[in-house]
């Protein structure tokens, strides 16, 4: 069983499926092809990724494949917590610019379902954190590409400053959505 929630933007949605607990502690299935399309969510994942980031603080994104490549992501953490955010880039929707930001972790079991057509990315609010996501399109380096996490224009609340964040040096480059090509229209 599981359970789908709509967000601000119709297009990202929130997943928990249920949890079968003991004294053991729980089991899960996260991801069960026939029950998600069941539900509306009919994907075909090829890639899993996992990221371990050591402090609290680290800022991953915000990133997103462009077209042929474009990638659906579903993101959960099995260490820890994020405040998980997406960003619709494209261009022709009521709600370019806007975003959606999630708070996922190890206890609560949500799962995020970013759509192609966002950019994603998120910050761990505790140390050693790691998160997996599955995505509908294998890397691609030619097409990848980033937003400026602390676009102030996406008005983003991140638990963190860009002076306190974590990034990579491909991080702190990224430009701003004012500037940022047309990839999705």
């Amino acid at each position: 069983m599981l359970t789908i929630e709509d967000t601000a933007i119709p297009a990202v949605k929130i997943i928990t499926t249920r949890r079968f607990g003991d004294e053991r502690g729980f089991f899960t299935e996260t991801w069960n092809r026939r029950r998600f399309a069941e539900a509306g969510i009919d994907l075909d994942f090829v890639q899993d990724n996992h990221s371990l980031s050591g402090p609290a603080g680290t800022v991953r994104g915000l990133h997103f494949q462009s077209p042929p490549f474009a990638q659906d992501k579903l993101v959960r953490v099995v260490r820890g917590r994020i405040l998980d955010v997406a960003v619709d880039i494209r261009r022709s929707s009521p709600t370019y610019g806007r975003h959606v930001a999630v708070e996922l972790s190890a206890e609560n079991g949500r799962q995020l379902l970013v759509p192609v057509g966002f950019a994603h990315g998120f910050c761990t609010l505790e140390p050693d954190t790691e998160v997996i996501y599955k995505v509908t399109a294998y890397y691609a380096p030619e097409h990848d590409h980033g937003l400026a996490f602390d676009d102030p224009g996406l008005a983003i609340d991140w638990p963190v400053t860009r002076a306190a964040a974590i990034l990579s040096g491909k991080d702190r480059t990224h430009p701003r959505l004012a500037a940022l090509p047309e990839y999705f229209s």
